[in-house]
């Protein structure tokens, strides 16, 4: 040993015993793509290797580095033992995994930013992103498990699948397209979002939420295996992106996946060739996109104004610009499947939804208008709906003031609106919804019965029902809550694998007592 930094910075040729020996394999290797150290190694660590390098070989040591910032409590501080806010990490990995904690260093901020490291930071990714992986892979699992489906029948084709299948398909070979650019430019923070977003937000809480239905289903059709080879896939490539960051839980997810179809030959994910991009359909991504923010809209506009979404609504009317209008209307089926509204009205504008006034903003016509600004007050609360759609449209509107001609600009106009009575309005990102909020009798039954719906199924859970099991439903409550049950029997026998729906009372059988709405209920399920 002549020093220790001489020492370091030997490291890329001294690990080969170069040059007495693998001088091909050096060369070949050197210098190294990329190294990853602490920030407190700048003039250690990444100097000596530069330094030596260029002093042998004429040349950097590596193409790229990736450089640790320090961490800190969550308050900005140093951690240190006298301040007593150091934390120890193999208690984290006990509480929480080494996947999660990994998961969340990763995603919280960038490497090479500081960390403000907050324990419950873990806790969040632990329940959103691995509770949501995990979740997506045990309902997999249970249905793969009851129709014994092991990928042996050829793929379906992606242009012959359902267009959820072949949405979420091209999502994901998006996400694998953009996941490659990010970890090309050592963009980990980035690249690890990306897949967690993906999985909760397009894969979980849309494609496997809106395709349940689909799995339930008892016969094996070209529609369900479809939807089974889609998810599959979907599984294994999040496992190939999640693989860098969470190790364990990546190569159990692929494993276990693998060891029941055989598609790959790779002992492990780790080994396992990086997912080859093969089909985007971008026109119905955006789509989707449109149908989805229209969805997350209203159900923000519901979850505000306390309206459930399983009550149904009768109208909504959505305004948006003519790029996205045919998306909106070809996409209406999903949106108000999701929303549970009955009618939707796609509309160039939003002078059907909102009721407008215009009034001056004085900061800016006074000095520009001097002498005419109060005719000008008055011209311009005087203007009506077209006058103010027009001024939207074009920014300027043309009035007439004391005999000159005057076009007034967007600026000059502050514009207030106002909605109409019986609607709930909002606007966000170029989008404007507008839900109808009176209900008619029919309504509220429905709304009944889908509250009922959640009971039972709850209850079939609680009772440790096999999600294929048929039962028999009884119920007691007051005349009008027997009134709406009865009125949509059907569908919920459909919903919850009733053969019989009957209010009867002192049935025997697992029993459990709710307050539904206005009504007290009790409801006992058994096995059919």
């Amino acid at each position: 040993l002549i020093d220790v930094w001489f020492d370091s910075g030997a490291m890329p040729f001294a690990q080969y015993h170069y040059p007495f020996e693998n001088q091909e394999y050096f060369k070949e290797n050197y210098p190294a793509d990329f190294i990853c150290e602490g920030i407190d190694q700048t003039r250690g660590w990444f100097y000596t290797l530069h330094a030596i390098g260029s002093m042998l070989f004429d040349q950097v040591a590596f193409k790229n580095l990736i450089v640790n910032e320090l961490i800190l409590d969550k308050k900005g501080l140093k951690m240190s033992k006298s301040s007593g806010n150091t934390v120890d990490p193999f208690i984290l990995f006990d509480k929480y995994g080494v996947d999660a904690t990994r998961w969340y260093l990763v995603t919280t901020s960038p490497p090479w930013k500081p960390t403000l490291f907050d324990e419950e930071g873990i806790v969040e990714v632990q329940r959103k992103f691995f509770g949501t992986l995990v979740n997506t892979y045990n309902f997999f699992v249970l249905y793969a498990n009851i129709d014994k489906f092991n990928f042996a029948e050829e793929p379906v084709p992606y242009k012959e699948r359902p267009e959820i299948d072949r949405w979420i398909i091209s999502k994901l070979n998006t996400l694998v397209k953009e996941y490659d650019e990010l970890m090309s430019a050592y963009d980990v923070t980035k690249a690890a979002r990306l897949v967690s977003s993906f999985t909760i937000d397009q894969l979980s809480n849309w494609y496997v939420r809106r395709s349940r239905r689909r799995f339930w289903k008892s016969e094996m059709n070209s529609n369900k295996l479809s939807a089974y080879q889609t998810l599959y896939e979907c599984l294994v490539t999040i496992a190939k992106l999640t693989s860098p960051f969470a190790p364990f839980i990546a190569e159990e997810l692929y494993q276990n996946l693998n060891l029941a179809t055989k598609k790959e030959k790779f002992e492990s994910v780790h080994l396992a060739d990086y997912p080859i991009t093969t089909y985007f359909e971008t026109e119905l991504e955006e789509k989707m996109d449109v149908a989805q923010r229209v969805v997350f809209l209203t159900r923000s506009i519901r979850a505000k104004n306390n309206l459930k979404v399983r009550q149904p609504l009768l109208k909504m009317m959505v305004a948006v610009d003519k790029s996205r209008r045919e998306a909106l209307q070809k996409m209406s089926e999903v949106i108000l499947e999701e929303v549970n509204i009955k009618e939707l009205i796609v509309l160039e504008d939003d002078s059907a939804i909102v009721n407008k006034s215009a009034k001056p903003n004085f900061k800016v016509v006074g000095p520009k208008y001097g002498k005419l600004v109060k005719s000008l007050t008055i011209a311009i609360k005087e203007l009506d709906k077209n006058a103010i759609i027009a001024l939207e449209k074009r920014g300027e509107y043309e009035l007439t003031i004391e005999g000159q001609l005057l076009k007034i600009s967007r600026e000059d106009v502050e514009i207030v609106s106002h909605e109409i009575e019986g609607w709930i309005v909002e606007t966000e990102e170029g989008i404007t919804v507008a839900i109808d909020t009176e209900l008619n009798e029919d309504l509220i039954a429905e709304g009944y019965a889908r509250e009922f719906v959640n009971r039972v199924q709850n209850m079939r859970k609680d009772a440790g029902f096999d999600v294929i099991d048929r039962i028999n439903v009884s119920y007691a409550s007051e005349a009008k809550m027997i009134e709406f049950v009865s009125k949509f029997s059907d569908y919920i026998s459909r919903e919850v694998l009733a053969d019989s729906l009957k209010p009867e009372q002192d049935i025997q059988g697992f029993k459990q007592e709710f307050k539904i709405g206005d009504y007290d209920c009790t409801i006992v399920i058994v096995k059919a």
